[in-house]
């Protein structure tokens, strides 16, 4: 499923009285459901990949994956899918980035579990970390914050 699929079935859910919807093609699971207002102000609730394909979703405040700005020239980093955030590749490993890393882009910054596929989260800009903004080990939702970084 390409962008313009996804695009498209969106658009056919914000047209329609749907409220919720699964699909299920290949190597994809996708569930889209309306938020509890009954508008057409759809929010995606779930997105799962079952590979470590990128995961793209619409209609969110800010988009995860990319950096947002904010106050003191400072980037947002989110989440852009629904799992567990983890700072090493393994128990035993040190963390990807630490505060005051300097980082570039592509570099490993996390992995985000989902569906027992890890998913490695790079970054898209060249920065340094400010502060990590998820715990360990805890589950994190699509859109989320999870880094502060000082973009270079």
């Amino acid at each position: 499923m390409d962008l313009s699929e996804l695009k498209g079935i969106i658009s056919m859910m914000q047209k329609s009285d749907l409220s919720e919807l699964e699909i299920e093609v290949k190597d994809l699971k996708l569930r889209l459901a309306r938020s509890g207002n009954g508008h057409s102000d759809q929010t995606v609730r779930e997105v799962v990949m079952h590979s470590p394909a990128p995961t793209v979703a619409t209609n969110q405040p800010s988009t995860p994956g990319t950096e947002s700005k904010t106050d003191d020239n400072l980037a947002t980093f989110n989440s852009p899918m629904v799992g567990t955030f983890y700072r090493k590749p393994s128990p035993d490993d040190p963390e990807f980035v630490k505060v005051g890393d300097k980082i570039k882009k592509g570099d490993v910054l996390c992995i985000i579990e989902a569906m027992k596929v890890m998913n490695e989260i790079q970054a898209e800009e060249s920065g340094q970390i400010v502060e990590i903004l998820a715990e360990d080990s805890n589950s994190v939702e699509y859109g989320q914050a999870l880094f502060k970084i000082r973009p270079s």
